[in-house]
């Protein structure tokens, strides 16, 4: 029995995946099995990508589909015409007959949600991350047609939900059944459920950058180039594709402002601080009204039918809380809103879109939030302007502030929520306002409640969502940092009957339950168990080296902790030889399960554990004379 030396000094070089090796006295460690040393991107990058632009062009063709349906939907059901023309339900000459829209809206979205199926209920970021969590990215091949369609009966009918919802989450499904139909892993799946998303949000806002930012924030849960780089590669494609349909017009014009001073930033900060205490109260109100209709002691199916006669009730009394309201959005920026009327806009399109949506019908939550928090940041914004002109706050960039910051508090998607409301408007002025306004939601978000709205239903099911995205600890710390080099083996030259009697000794370093097996040069040769050790049928006149030798599994001490773990799962197995790269490959030590997690000592000393390395020495005291 020997203890394994220190090593020389390790050349830096990948491995290859190595062949199986025969049980035998002659084997060669260059044929033993031995992890692949992790890569950036792999060759199937390039498939997966073309994947993905082929989804960007798609996702942009079916957003254009969609919002030509809600406008046919809205004008067959608002004007009783048969055209694909935009039209805002504001406009109608209905009277009080516009309080039975949305009521034969809610009805048919329930008996499609009844009939069709359930996941079409909500604005479809929540189940999107669900099924990315717990099932594989695999999305029912129906979602393709039948979130779309409800949306559109939804919205055309007066509902007070945004596009973008529907398209994002049809976008995925897309990329989710493109999945399905090709040979392709989860984690590849997963990338083009998050492309397909991605296309369908820069398709309908054209915004590559944010549809970028918000896959990677509520989808993929990970910023990875085998990830990020399809997600891109389908959100400029789809943009690409909008700005051949649509134009390159900003998709909320904004007219100029100007460069804020520190006061006015200041203030633009505060009021995304309370825009941010403002989204936890959202959240929990659209919760609690869902939590209410969930006690009516009727079928689910008729909750959209109910939540519509309060949609036609403010809509009668309210107009401009219809339908999609991208108009609201403009003229709350653009400052042609006067205090009193955004004051009633902000309430009547909060009252009416948080009871459709905790009545449970299909809708997106990103425009009706962009308009409660805009009006909000624009009623604080008159409101300084009025009593402290000095400080230079202008209510449009309040606006815009208060728009991102509502959703990057109710959602916690803070660069996104940054980014998006940037490339709608293409004001840089508004940047700095809008980063600092957010950070302020997005901190008081975090402080109050653990949940988000696009978590809060999933999490109530038992799913655990990511909060944050770490670089991966075992990933930094390499084989020889970690590995036990004190390591008891065995020789080929050992009589089995020597072996047999030192581990009835009773001593602690006889009571593993494996052993590497080394030659005399020092070569691993194998692995031998304890049970294969102590086998009555092996007589005890064998030398180690007769015995069927386990093909040895190993690492050199330049491979990472990560490679080493998935090493060890995907041989089923608690222990790693490490042994030396170079010629004749001495053993250098051992890797176990135990070693892994004692790795994470530091990881957790450096996260809990606070010190303090400079310290400022104080005046000496004075003698008492």
């Amino acid at each position: 029995m020997t203890t394994a030396t220190p090593h020389p000094e390790l050349r830096e070089e990948g491995s290859t995946d190595a062949l199986p090796v025969a049980p035998s006295l002659g084997i060669s460690l260059d044929a033993a099995r031995m992890p692949r040393r992790s890569t950036v991107v792999d060759a199937r990058i390039l498939r997966i990508a073309a994947l993905a632009i082929a989804l960007g062009v798609v996702a942009a063709l079916v957003a254009q589909v969609l919002v030509a349906l809600i406008a046919l939907v809205t004008n067959l059901a608002f004007f009783g015409r048969l055209s694909i023309d935009e039209a805002s339900p504001a406009q109608h000459a209905l009277g009080a007959w516009v309080i039975v829209l949305p009521v034969i809206g809610g009805l048919i979205v329930g008996a499609m949600a009844r009939w069709g199926s359930r996941a079409i209920r909500g604005h479809g970021i929540p189940e999107a991350m669900e099924q990315v969590l717990l099932n594989e990215s695999r999305i029912p091949p129906r979602m393709t047609f039948l979130k779309p369609v409800s949306s559109a009966i939804a919205i055309g009918t007066g509902g007070p939900f945004g596009a973008e919802g529907p398209i994002i989450a049809t976008g995925g499904a897309l990329g989710s059944l493109l999945g399905q139909l090709l040979h392709v892993t989860g984690n590849e799946r997963k990338v083009l459920l998050a492309a397909g998303a991605a296309g369908g949000m820069a398709a309908i806002f054209g915004t590559p950058v944010a549809a970028v930012v918000l896959a990677v924030e509520l989808l993929l849960f990970e910023l990875r180039p085998r990830s990020l780089i399809p997600v891109a590669l389908a959100a400029v494609t789809a943009t690409g594709v909008r700005y051949a349909l649509a134009g390159t017009a900003p998709a909320f014009p904004m007219p100029d402002v100007a460069e804020p001073g520190l006061a006015a930033l200041a203030c633009y900060v505060a009021i995304g601080a309370l825009i941010g205490l403002v989204s936890v109260w959202v959240t929990r109100i659209v919760y609690g009204i869902e939590d209410a209709f969930e006690k009516l002691p009727i079928h689910w199916m008729w909750w959209p039918a109910l939540g519509g006669v309060v949609v036609g009730l403010v809509g009668y009394v309210a107009p401009a809380t219809l339908g999609v309201g991208y108009n609201n959005i403009v003229d709350i920026i653009g400052g042609h809103l006067a205090l009193g009327a955004l004051v009633f806009l902000c309430a009547m399109k909060f009252l009416s879109w948080s009871i459709a949506l905790g009545s449970g019908t299909s809708g997106g939550t990103l425009a009706p939030l962009f308009t409660i928090g805009g009006a909000l940041g624009a009623i604080v914004g008159v409101g300084i302007v009025a009593i402290a002109p000095q400080l230079g706050v202008d209510p449009r960039i309040a606006g815009l502030v208060g728009m991102a910051a509502i959703f990057a508090g109710a959602s916690r998607a803070l660069l996104a929520s940054v980014v998006f409301a940037f490339e709608t408007t293409h004001q840089s002025a508004g940047l700095l306002p809008l980063l600092g306004g957010c950070t302020a939601a997005y901190l008081i978000s975090a402080l109050s409640m653990r949940n988000t709205i696009m978590t809060e239903k999933i999490a109530r099911r038992g799913v655990r969502v990511p909060s944050e995205y770490a670089a991966d600890f075992l990933e930094q710390v390499l084989v020889r940092d970690a590995c036990t080099r004190e390591v008891i083996s065995l020789r080929t030259s050992d009589a089995l009957g020597d072996v047999r009697a030192w581990m009835h000794s009773g001593k602690a370093e006889a009571q593993h339950q494996g052993y590497p097996v080394i030659d005399d040069s020092g070569r691993v040769r194998g692995v031998v168990t304890r049970r294969a050790l102590l086998d009555p049928a092996h007589p005890n006149i064998r030398r180690i080296g007769d015995m069927g030798l386990r093909e040895p599994v190993v690492v050199h001490g330049h491979h990472s902790l990560r490679e080493a773990a998935d090493h060890m799962v995907a041989n089923d197995i608690g222990r790693l030889i490490v042994v030396g790269e170079t010629a004749p490959h001495p053993l250098q030590g051992i890797l176990t399960r135990g070693d892994l997690l004692a790795a994470h000592a530091r990881r957790l000393k450096e996260a809990h554990q606070a010190d303090r390395h400079i310290r400022l020495r104080g005046r000496e005291p004075q003698a008492q004379g």
